[in-house]
């Protein structure tokens, strides 16, 4: 048995208790979809879908910036974020990633990983400031991405924070 009565994993049972006392800054719960996690990341998926967009979100003591983290920590981080890159790469057929850990607006650490093509909304500019147009995820294409990154990523999916309907 595991954590909550049901046979899980170990790993599940770790996740599932992460999960409780781990918190989120609330502006990247408000513009992002939380679809589950990484070893060392919990996984994001921004909900304007203008651009493939996925953010990281390291579960770690140490809160400042990517380049502050322990050394086995930040390679963990990079790891993580390189699959995210590759599933962008390959679901969303873009030759381009453009990788940033900004954290002006929401101070926790936070990894952004973004597809880019020439025909995006915003293209060559950077998507921050320059994206205007907004257009949304529908709930099973949600369910679909997540579906992926758990069978071919090694996501331990976290369902909960979908909206509500199509």
């Amino acid at each position: 048995m595991s954590c909550d009565g049901r046979a899980r994993s170990p790993k599940r049972c770790n996740f599932a208790r992460h999960m409780s006392r781990f918190e989120i800054h609330p502006q990247l719960l408000h513009d992002c979809h939380r679809i589950g996690q990484f070893r060392l990341c919990h996984l994001l998926l921004h909900k304007n879908g203008a651009v493939p967009w996925l953010i990281l979100v390291p579960e770690t003591a140490s809160p400042g910036d990517l380049l502050d983290l322990p050394e086995s920590e930040r390679n963990t981080a990079m790891e993580e974020a390189a699959i995210a890159a590759r599933f962008i790469k390959t679901e969303f057929a873009v030759s381009k990633i453009n990788f940033a850990s900004i954290g002006n607006v929401a101070p926790q650490l936070h990894l952004h990983v973004v597809g880019r093509r020439a025909d995006d909304p915003c293209w060559p500019a950077p998507i921050w400031g320059n994206l205007v147009e907004a257009k949304g995820y529908p709930v099973r294409r949600i369910a679909a991405l997540t579906a992926t990154l758990a069978r071919d990523y090694s996501l331990m999916a976290f369902k909960g924070n979908f909206p509500k309907s199509d």
